[in-house]
């Protein structure tokens, strides 16, 4: 029953959606411009100067979860990567070691200080498995390409190790061989039994990507189609269902 308004203008942006997610699951989340796709995935990751939660309740492994802040939904195991990777996911004029490192500092903690040799040691790990193309993890990320700062950005939750992720457009702006990669990525998380949210625009994408796929219009849900068995055509009358 989650039903959101935005903080700003005081209009409902999403009515009553009521939607599960299983491990090992990869669920995508499709729809129009202005559906309400990133507005319930930022909503639910604790985003209180945008939007005004009115009701709805959210259920991780069964408890009762609530999150003021983004901290508190990390602190829960859930990961937030951006659609726009570069204004909320990275810090552009730091280095790839800072960026990858920031969603969890606390395991890195030695007394009052950050233990900077574990640092480097995970940061080139998590550049090495993600094949971040890069001099080293001193390179600021605002010279990298499209497709390594998108890794660099999973890297960055990855390294928080969550239990699930929210991805919001994760392969936007990125060449066809870092999407590979990350469609590679995607898929293993799920393997392991990671929950998997994946807001995306482009179907054929989520078609062959994901389990099941949920369609909103117009702040609703309107349905949920199989992945193996639906076509672009049945996603997009759902689409257009609220318009």
């Amino acid at each position: 029953n989650w039903t959101v308004e935005d903080s700003a203008t005081g209009k409902e942006i999403l009515h009553n959606v009521n939607l599960n997610v299983r491990k090992g699951e990869i669920v995508g989340l499709q729809g129009l411009m202005g559906a309400g796709r990133t507005e319930f995935a930022m909503s639910i990751f604790g985003n209180p100067s945008h939007y005004h939660i009115k009701s709805g309740e959210i259920f991780l492994n069964g408890e009762k979860v609530s999150f003021d802040k983004p901290r508190d939904a990390i602190k829960k195991g859930i990961a937030y990567v951006s659609e726009d990777r570069k204004g909320n996911g990275l810090v552009l004029i730091q280095n790839i070691k800072y960026n990858i490192t920031l969603a969890d500092l606390e395991c890195l903690q030695n007394g009052l200080s950050i233990d900077e040799n574990k640092e480097i040691q995970m940061a080139n790990e998590l550049k090495s498995s993600m094949n971040i193309k890069a001099p080293s993890i001193m390179q600021k990320v605002g010279n990298l390409s499209g497709g390594n700062q998108q890794k660099v950005q999973l890297a960055k939750w990855l390294f928080a190790k969550p239990k699930v992720l929210i991805l919001d457009e994760p392969t936007r702006g990125i060449d066809v061989g870092a999407k590979y990669e990350i469609y590679q990525l995607i898929i293993e998380l799920a393997n392991k039994g990671k929950v998997v949210l994946m807001v995306s625009s482009e179907m054929p994408e989520l078609l062959g990507v994901c389990d099941r796929i949920l369609v909103m219009s117009g702040g609703k849900l309107a349905g949920e189609v199989d992945a193996k068995n639906t076509t672009q055509e049945e996603i997009m009358s759902l689409a257009a269902k609220y318009v």
